[in-house]
């Protein structure tokens, strides 16, 4: 998979993390939990994240089209039903696919 959203959860913040990657999920959580990206990033809050969903993209921007999505949606019952419903899945992929019609 060389790109796809990915959904994190800290136990210890009762929190979710959603982010966009282009590099293997492993290798990103390691470098949210190791404060890659700075002491000042939201992941750098504590260092026990976990992959809750990973969602496979077409692409990159399909990537931050499902991220933005998600994101948008400001709910965490939407992220739980996200994971219990692979249905709904379904159709958010679909939903932030780039069609070649839609880019003309």
């Amino acid at each position: 998979m060389s790109a796809c959203c990915y959904i994190l959860y800290s136990s210890e913040l009762d929190r979710y993390y959603i982010g966009a990657s282009r590099s293997t999920v492993t290798m990103r959580i390691e470098k949210h939990k190791s404060r890659y990206y700075g002491t000042k990033s939201y992941t750098a809050q504590t260092d026990d994240w976990e992959l809750f969903l990973l969602l496979p993209a077409d692409d990159y921007s399909h990537a931050i089209r499902l991220e933005r999505h998600i994101k948008s949606m400001k709910s965490r019952r939407y992220i739980a039903s996200l994971k219990k419903n692979p249905d709904l899945v379904n159709r958010l992929l679909d939903r932030t696919r780039q069609r070649f019609t839609d880019r003309l």
